[in-house]
């Protein structure tokens, strides 16, 4: 990608209007002083003093997080909160990133706030350790006048932006944001649409409709009933397969060896993971791929500058450690040099 072909499609991104439909959770950090440490006279057990807790929108908050350090025009959250003291943080965090508008994020006592509570060890000139994590989550089905709103949201919203990120972010099926009534609507809304609407799961995106699909290399394997540890050529052989039965776009993650791209035509990218330069905390790297390959597509880049634009932020954000970072435009712009 040349400099002048980078700042054409960035430069278009203040203009940009997304929509995140998804699972999004409040991140909590506790930075430990383990120079604090003491024993709890009551019950003999070790005590690890919290000196600093800060706060951050994770899951598909991350995404968000990362398209909002781009310098998108109007990002759109689609999810819900609690009305819990976690759900108020949620949404202070949310409101306080520049672009986001909560008129689709839903308020409601009938559910609690999906949190990630991360206990971190900070000693000096070491990189911070985490210890057991602490979620709390929804374990029942979302109620069916919380996913109507929600679609409800997703139709009004696909109508006016330019891209969408669909994150389904949770354990158990039917319990978040993307439940089949929302897979329905998606389906119903984008048939026929150019609009780019990229998606991810963590459960893989099997029953998902024809959008745009992003999964890592073993998620694609399971959908496509591949086995084993999958060569860069098979991966760019089963994307291009189920690139052409969707008819959109697959794009691939393959850690170290970089990224896939394929199209319905039959055309196929690899991007190289860039080199590493230190320390590294793979913690949201997916998450910036997301964002950068939706903005880009919106944009108008071409298949292979989305990778190269996703290789770009996925090498800073694995370089930012004890945090799910995010990648800025003059971050990736100083780092275009580096890429193969």
């Amino acid at each position: 990608m040349t400099p002048n072909r980078f700042l054409a499609i960035t430069a278009r991104y203040p203009a940009l209007k997304l929509a995140i439909i998804g699972d999004f959770c409040l991140d909590r950090y506790l930075e430990i002083d383990p120079a604090r440490a003491e024993i709890s006279i009551e019950t003999n057990l070790p005590v690890h003093n919290v000196t600093r807790v800060r706060a951050q929108p994770g899951a598909a908050g991350t995404v968000l997080n990362n398209v909002a350090a781009l310098g998108t025009g109007e990002i759109f959250p689609v999810g819900f909160c609690g009305e819990d003291g976690e759900g108020f943080e949620l949404r202070r965090a949310l409101a306080a990133l520049p672009g986001v508008k909560l008129d689709h994020f839903l308020t409601t006592p009938l559910r609690r706030t999906f949190t990630y509570c991360k206990p971190l060890v900070m000693e000096p000139c070491q990189p911070p350790r985490e210890l057991n994590r602490l979620d709390s989550k929804n374990w029942t089905p979302t109620p069916t006048q919380v996913s109507e709103a929600l679609a409800a949201s997703t139709i009004a919203l696909l109508q006016r932006v330019d891209a969408a990120i669909v994150m389904d972010q949770v354990d158990e099926a039917e319990t978040g944001v993307v439940t089949k009534t929302m897979l329905g609507i998606l389906g119903l809304t984008t048939r026929g649409r150019a609009l780019p609407v990229v998606a991810d799961s963590r459960r893989g995106l099997h029953g998902f409709p024809s959008v745009i699909f992003k999964m890592n290399a073993a998620e694609l394997g399971k959908l496509c009933g591949l086995s084993g540890t999958l060569s860069v050529e098979q991966v760019g052989e089963a994307a291009i397969q189920l690139a052409r039965k969707n008819q959109r776009v697959v794009f691939v993650t393959m850690a170290e060896r970089g990224l896939i791209g394929a199209s319905p035509e039959g055309a196929v990218e690899h991007v190289n993971a860039l080199p590493l330069r230190g320390p590294i905390d793979i913690v949201g790297a997916g998450d910036s791929v997301t964002a950068n390959l939706a903005l880009a597509l919106a944009a108008g880049a071409t298949l292979r500058e989305a990778l190269e634009l996703a290789a770009l932020a996925s090498s800073l954000v694995i370089h930012q450690l004890g945090t799910t970072g995010t990648a800025s435009v003059a971050q990736m712009q100083a780092l275009l040099p580096a890429l193969v």
